[in-house]
């Protein structure tokens, strides 16, 4: 799926990672043609008390990449938690294991013309992410 004119690509996310720091990261992308799911998958290093948020940034960063590739240029992310949004949305001082996550998505966001992030349910997504990152970690 391509934006066309001045279409905004609402594309809802969901991930999750294990404790190796092996992830997956669903998107829904919806527009006017329809609605696709993109798996994509992701790593970081697990480490201390906000890995979960660090997690989520991750997951973005890797969805925005991977629209940027395919040409979008305007994107409405959907994200399921508030406190990530908050982060990513309002100046405020992050913890400083945050930091370099937060300037890496930054840096992947500049690169389109119209960004939103916002908060909203992407329950499916993120139970579809955690099951496929449960099996992975039994196996």
């Amino acid at each position: 799926m391509r934006r066309r004119g001045d279409e905004v690509l609402e594309v809802a996310v969901g991930y999750a990672a294990g404790p190796a720091g092996s992830g997956v990261a669903y998107a829904a992308l919806s527009e006017a043609e329809g609605r696709e799911v993109v798996r994509l998958p992701f790593r970081i290093v697990r480490r201390g008390a906000l890995v979960e948020r660090a997690i989520a940034y991750a997951a973005l960063v890797t969805v925005a990449r991977a629209l940027r590739k395919r040409g979008v240029t305007s994107a409405r992310f959907v994200m399921p938690d508030r406190r990530f949004v908050e982060d990513v949305t309002t100046r405020r001082d992050l913890p400083e294991a945050l930091a370099l996550p937060y300037v890496r998505l930054r840096c992947a966001l500049n690169a389109f013309h119209d960004v939103e992030i916002g908060v909203g349910a992407t329950d499916e997504l993120m139970q579809r992410a955690g099951a496929e990152v449960a099996l992975n970690v039994a196996a």
